[in-house]
């Protein structure tokens, strides 16, 4: 690992306090410019949630940084996970690195990502195709009626 010049968390559940924050101190006179700049100079409580997350995504994320995400398909459409996984392979070429907790079988699919699964009792390493979220997924895609038949 090498010593990142930025580093982010995301915890989905809290990112609505990000953006009251963020607000909250570029309502005070510090001089300096208003940080919501940095998140592409747009309120994020005046976005969608899934706007407000890509928003950051764009304008926060940076390369030679480190980004650990907490589930960050939470606001994200299937559409705009597949567009996450666009900024982010930009970020890795900018020498980025990420750490993402996620149930997203989409976000999951990054090229060459190394997928650690919490299954068992020790951390192991575990192959794209043979995850659950994977596999349930697939199967249920294929075959909707299948599984929708037991409600």
């Amino acid at each position: 690992m090498r010593k990142p010049r930025d580093a982010f968390f995301l915890r989905a559940e809290s990112f609505f306090n990000l953006g009251t924050e963020i607000e909250r101190l570029d309502s005070e006179p510090f001089g300096g410019p208003p940080i919501i700049d940095s998140y592409g100079g747009r309120s994020l409580h005046e976005q969608s949630h899934g706007e407000s997350f890509f928003a950051l995504f764009m304008n926060r994320f940076r390369g030679n940084s480190l980004f650990i995400l907490d589930e960050p398909e939470a606001a994200l459409s299937p559409v705009r996970q597949m567009a996450f996984l666009s900024v982010m392979h930009a970020l890795v070429r900018a020498k980025a690195q990420f750490l993402i907790a996620t149930h997203s079988p989409i976000i999951m699919a990054f090229p060459n990502a190394t997928i650690l699964s919490f299954d068992k009792a020790r951390l192991h390493p575990v192959k794209y195709a043979e995850l659950e979220h994977v596999t349930l997924t697939r199967d249920f895609l294929n075959n909707p009626q299948a599984f929708l038949k037991h409600l």
